[in-house]
């Protein structure tokens, strides 16, 4: 029987949420006073009734798709006046006016011939108000042969939907595999029906309507729970198979198989927390909305996994990203003018203002196995909108407890300098500008953030260099070495012994790591230089993406809540194209095998040996591997693939720990640390002609020249050795740094006058260790 209650409740506003049919529209609130989604009312429009869509096993009515959709088009997401003329308990229905402005959307509906009127309900008053303009124009749509008045021939059996077994309730016939392989990464149009749960949907793909389960790529929503049995199978019998009023008698009693799968089916399950919320936001964006699907992949129960993309103004919006990250929710302001209550929520009435403020949501968690289906970009972008999320405890995140990490941010430590050492792939040493030129504090170590390397081994410890690393090393001694660099520190981190062990106060060293940018372009480095980032300008190229794109390092997977790199999503970009280049170590080829001999450790005897054989060659080039100390340095011949021991002549600098050791070596770190040298194996008379052949010789690195006279009992090297055309070791005098021995005479030590005037200017000036070290 019919309640009346238009004059109870009077006029409501609410948004279209859904329209189910060309008659029929579900209503929310569109302001709430309580927690969660609000409440919503299905309203059939008073005195129609639409054609009827094919339900299980079934086909449309004529014109039941195209009513639905001018409906559906004419009022899903707008705002609506609304108010209930009738309701038929038995049914469990309400029947109303509904205005779309100043426009009765039920005479837009008659009015284009997409429903007809009925004239009277089972009961007195169960009538539209406006049933007079109803029944007129009906009649005019008659005759004009509007919708499903359409006099042409064949129309009615062209607006039966030629519906596949998906969208009749057989989805067992769908191939999700093949559907897959025809569409995978192609954007399909579609209509969204029903949303399950946050992160799943069911969509009409157009225009074949297959009917298809779409779980969303890359998050998963929280649970919506499950409804016991027996409601599920009550409620199948309450559906009314006559519309707008026509009950079809008192509900059948369950069967007894019926009662037998309700009492072994589990209980009901209740839905997890945000699971609602997380429902109602996808609901909002996508039911009954137009989306692009994009599949991406099937799971092992061929579930179609795919990313959803609904409208937003010009643009669309990705479902996913949404509900993890940022987005548009509705919010109103309060002071209406009358309130009525509805479900225990607060209605507005005409006149409410609203706003549009902004939302982080966190009403989904990001999913490692179904965003593996996914672009790089697109699966970077959920795994930082989580964390984003989780760092600002939002809804599902409430709780949560990040794990604890041995990273701590670093702020305000910028600094500008010239690169000294290259110490690995991933790791360099810059002087910075800020500290008096030579001085030992002014070198620091600086750990590339977020990348990783091949490691260069430890020869004490009998460890080789993995493969590509001295590769890796060697690309960043050619283009940082003496170059003058910008560094931002970013992070610091606690390394202990093993990976899983717990750090320990004062047990573990702590490593400084950073972003370092190269502030002139060496050739085909230009195109990584990136303008702009979330991180603000870069000031030059990045040294980190430089390493990663071509292929000598990899890019660290942080856990949660360690610190990264500013530029890690530019890491992450120049890694991909390091593997889809097969660059370096992602390279299916061999790795380069180089064998180093290290006369540093051999005998004086194989080092003398070693001497006539170099002497062939007259010069060599050589890279200053390491300063040992002011005066004496380790030389890498790549040519003769060795490592030699290279001394002053007649020079000697404090020994370690003695004074100011530390600042010859620093001096001659600043001067020719890496640098590539020129060592000349030519007898006494022709210096003359080797100094020529040094001022010569020249590229964009400053090269070094070397004249090795002799090898001394403990197999290292002996020479004079310049610097442009400045000879080091007057450099070191003249800093007061080292003392110039002529116990063995001066006669074959070239420019020996220059180095004795040095060192006497430095004893006159009274600097540094030259006052000291003359009793040596």
């Amino acid at each position: 029987m019919a309640t009346s209650t238009a004059g109870a409740t009077g006029w409501y506003r609410g948004r279209v949420k859904a329209v189910p049919s060309g008659d029929s529209l579900v209503i929310m609130a569109v302001t709430i006073n309580k927690p969660g989604p609000p409440p919503e009312k299905t309203i059939t429009l008073s005195s129609l009734i639409a054609p009827r869509l094919a339900r299980r096993g079934g086909v449309d009515e004529p014109f039941a798709w195209l009513s639905r959709e001018y409906l559906r088009n004419l009022c899903i997401g707008k705002e609506v006046t609304f108010k209930v003329d009738y309701a038929v308990p038995s049914i469990g229905r309400e029947f109303g006016s509904v205005f779309l402005g100043d426009k009765n959307v039920a005479l837009l509906v008659v009015a284009e011939g997409w429903a007809k009127v009925r004239e009277q309900g089972q009961q007195k008053g169960e009538a539209s108000p406006f049933l007079a303009d109803l029944l007129r124009l009906e009649e005019q749509a008659k005759q004009e042969g509007l919708g499903r008045w359409s006099k042409a021939p064949g129309a009615s059996e062209a607006s039966i939907r030629n519906l596949p077994p998906s969208a009749i309730g057989d989805p067992s016939n769908l191939d999700a595999m093949d559907l897959l392989a025809k569409n995978k990464g192609r954007p399909m149009q579609g209509i969204v029906e029903q949303v399950r749960d946050g992160s799943t949907v069911r969509v009409y793909l157009l225009p074949d309507f297959q009917f298809v389960q779409v779980f969303v790529a890359g998050i998963q929503a929280p649970s919506m729970g499950r409804r016991a049995a027996v409601e599920t199978v009550a409620e199948t019998e309450t559906i009314s198979n006559e519309t707008n009023g026509d009950a079809s008698g008192a509900l059948a009693p369950l069967t007894s198989a019926q009662r037998l799968a309700a009492s072994t089916t589990p209980p009901e399950v209740a839905p997890d927390p945000f699971g609602m919320e997380a429902k109602y936001f996808t609901e909002l964006r996508t039911l009954n909305r137009d989306v692009r699907i994009v599949l991406e992949g099937v799971d092992k129960f061929s579930n179609l996994i795919g990313s959803v993309y609904y409208p937003d103004g010009e643009s669309p919006k990705d479902l996913a990203l949404e509900l993890v990250e940022n987005t548009p929710i509705f919010s109103a302001k309060l002071p209406p003018l009358r309130a009525d209550f509805w479900l225990g929520t607060t209605f507005l009435a005409p006149r409410c203002s609203f706003q549009y403020s902004i939302s982080k949501n966190g009403l989904a968690k990001f999913v490692e196995w179904s965003a593996n289906m996914m672009e790089e970009d697109a699966k970077r972008q959920l795994k930082t909108a989580e964390l984003q999320a989780k760092k600002s405890r939002l809804r599902m995140w409430t709780n949560y407890v990040p794990p604890a990490t041995n990273s701590k941010a670093i702020h305000d430590q910028n600094f500008t300098g010239k690169v000294v050492e290259v110490v690995s792939g991933d790791c360099v040493i810059v002087a910075d500008d800020s500290v008096p030129y030579g001085s030992p504090l002014a070198e620091r170590r600086v750990n590339l953030s977020s990348i990783r390397c091949p490691k260069m081994g430890n020869p004490r410890r009998d460890e080789k260099p993995a493969p590509y690393a001295r590769d890796a090393k060697e690309f960043l001694r050619t283009r940082l070495i003496g170059q003058q660099v910008n560094v931002r520190m970013e992070y610091s981190r606690k390394m202990t012994d093993g990976p899983t062990a717990a750090p320990v106060p004062g047990d573990a060293r702590i490593m400084d790591f950073g972003s370092i940018f190269l502030l002139s372009h060496s050739k085909g480095d230009e195109a990584l230089t990136v303008p702009s980032t979330a991180a603000g300008q870069q000031p030059g190229i990045n040294v980190a993406e430089l390493v990663v794109s071509r292929g000598f390092g990899t890019v660290i997977r942080h856990r949660d809540f360690e610190e990264r790199s500013n530029f890690y999503d530019a890491l992450l970009a120049a890694e991909s194209r390091a593997i889809a280049g097969k660059k370096g170590i992602h390279s299916a080829k061999d790795p380069p095998v180089s064998h180093i001999t290290d006369l540093t450790t051999a005998s004086s005897k194989k080092a003398r040996e070693f001497l006539p054989h170099m002497h062939k060659n007259r010069s060599i080039s050589a890279v200053v591997e390491y300063v040992l100390s002011g005066h004496r340095f380790k030389l890498l011949i790549p040519k003769e693939t060795c490592s030699i021991a290279f001394s002053f002549s007649g020079i000697r600098c404090p020994g370690r720990d003695e004074p100011y050791s530390e600042e010859a070596i620093a001096l001659m770190r600043r001067k020719i640390m890496q640098r590539n040298v020129e060592v000349v194996f030519l007898p006494s008379p022709m210096l003359l002609l080797c100094h020529l052949i040094a001022f010569l010789v020249f590229d964009k690195y400053t090269f070094t020249q070397i004249e090795v006279e002799t090898v001394d009992r403990t197999g290292t090297f002996l020479g004079s050795l310049w610097e442009s055309r400045t000879n080091m070791g007057v450099t070191l005098l003249e800093a007061g740094l080292a003392k110039f021995q002529t116990s063995f005479g001066t006669d074959r030590i070239p420019e020996a006058h220059l180095l004795e005037q040095a060192e006497q200017s430095a004893k006159r000036q009274k600097l540094k260790a030259s006052c000291i070290i003359m009793s040596y």
